[in-house]
């Protein structure tokens, strides 16, 4: 029953599904669940992918179907991570780093956060529309590792706010359990690659949704100091259109 709230939980912080659940719900610690949100809108973008296809296979409609399913993406979660990309950049965009987290904190996108947020759009459209072939597995494969990449670095990184919407996360929250959720996904990818006859893609897989889960975590640590909850946006947000470029030309 516990771990059904917390599911409950994070459901309703993660995406806009109509959920009604019975009673209070405890939101600490939902982080933990995470990427199996991301394995979930992982799956739903990809159904809606696969079911494109069967419609219509032609190759001069990827590009549309392409737009379609990332448009699907963003409408399950209502632009919560695409929104922590937009205010990160503006963030970023500073010069004075004593600045950022009060530009951040805008409601008001700026200049920088709305080309962020047309690049990374850009970027997963066009990525997914080279990719031919195993697109099912890499869509719910990326959106998950994309999401454990936000999970380390709640466990990783100071919080670097008082209060805000992103510190409860780092409650109830362990170093194990992190890198269990990392395990289990690997085993996960390594069975399906032997399922599929395709162990290569499956390393290759968990190799690049990793490491830019990692490094861009990494990175905005250097450049702010510690991670608020529009950089876990960001890195949600990036590492899923990173990795499906690296995909792509691999």
């Amino acid at each position: 029953m516990h771990h059904w709230q917390k599911f409950q939980a994070a459901l309703i912080f993660y995406t806009c599904l109509p959920l009604h659940p019975q009673g209070m719900l405890d939101f600490r610690g939902i982080a933990l669940y995470a990427p199996l949100i991301g394995i979930l809108i992982g799956s739903a973008i990809a159904t809606l992918d696969f079911g494109l296809a069967m419609l219509n296979p032609s190759s001069e409609l990827i590009y549309l179907r392409s737009l379609l399913t990332i448009f699907l993406g963003l409408l399950i979660t209502g632009g919560l991570h695409l929104d922590g990309a937009m205010d990160t950049a503006d963030g970023l965009a500073v010069t004075d780093p004593n600045r950022r987290l009060e530009v951040m904190a805008d409601s008001n996108t700026g200049a920088f956060g709305a080309i962020a947020g047309m690049t990374i759009l850009f970027l997963k459209v066009i990525a997914l529309a080279a990719i031919k072939d195993q697109r099912f597995w890499i869509l719910a494969s990326v959106w998950t590792w994309a999401r454990w990449g936000q999970l380390r670095a709640i466990m990783a990184y100071p919080y670097l706010k008082a209060i805000g919407k992103g510190k409860f996360h780092q409650e109830n929250l362990h170093h194990w359990q992190v890198w269990i959720v990392a395990i289990l996904l690997t085993i996960g990818n390594l069975a399906i690659g032997w399922f599929y006859q395709s162990i290569y893609l499956a390393i290759e897989l968990t190799a690049i949704s990793l490491s830019f889960s990692w490094a861009i975590g990494a990175w905005l640590n250097r450049q702010l100091g510690g991670q608020t909850g529009d950089t876990y946006g960001a890195i949600v947000e990036w590492t899923e259109a990173l990795s499906l470029c690296a995909i792509a030309f691999l």
